[in-house]
């Protein structure tokens, strides 16, 4: 695939930007494995169980009437496993040591399935070309207009608004303990 090398490029920014990741891997929604750096964990079946998972959870949130699935996160004793969506396509699964800042890989890990969703839906937006069979050209058809086309749903943003400034009481502080 020609977008691998910048999705590994991806991936080393990210590195840099969460230290206490031990590994990165891009796959399609069906399991195939289109960039990885996953010392010592077999890139297919971690591609393979992200799209099992993913499956599981997106049935979730659609029979809990939470909108389309956004990320998944499995904590282990020794650390955790997050999967977010990148693209209409993909999904970004990150592995990281227990001690990391789970805000901070969320941050990144967001930011980084995004830019990957971007490379993987580019991609598969470039027209394909096929060998030709003949090297005489043919005059093109005119085409005909299939109707308005559908624009592809982005994934909806997150809206953050200013929260109230807080009142501060000193009713009923107590500081002592009874017997």
């Amino acid at each position: 695939m020609a977008a691998e090398s910048p999705i590994l490029d991806e991936f080393r920014r990210l590195r840099a930007r969460v230290p206490q990741l031990t590994g990165a891997l891009a796959a399609g929604v069906d399991g195939l494995v289109l960039a990885h750096d996953t010392p010592g964990v077999e890139p297919d079946g971690l591609a393979a169980l992200t799209a099992a998972a993913l499956g599981v959870a997106v049935r979730m949130t659609d029979a809990t009437g939470r909108g389309d699935l956004r990320e998944l996160l499995v904590r282990g004793a020794d650390g955790y496993v997050a999967t977010y969506a990148a693209g209409r396509t993909a999904v970004l699964t990150l592995l990281a040591t227990d001690g990391v800042n789970v805000g901070r890989l969320h941050l990144e890990g967001r930011r980084a399935g995004a830019r990957i969703g971007e490379l993987v839906d580019a991609q598969a937006a470039a027209p394909r070309r096929s060998p030709a069979k003949s090297s005489a050209k043919r005059p093109e058809e005119p085409k005909e207009p299939k109707g308005p086309k559908e624009p592809a749903k982005p994934m909806p943003t997150r809206t953050r608004t200013a929260r109230p400034a807080r009142a501060t009481t000193t009713t009923n502080a107590r500081t002592t303990t009874e017997s």
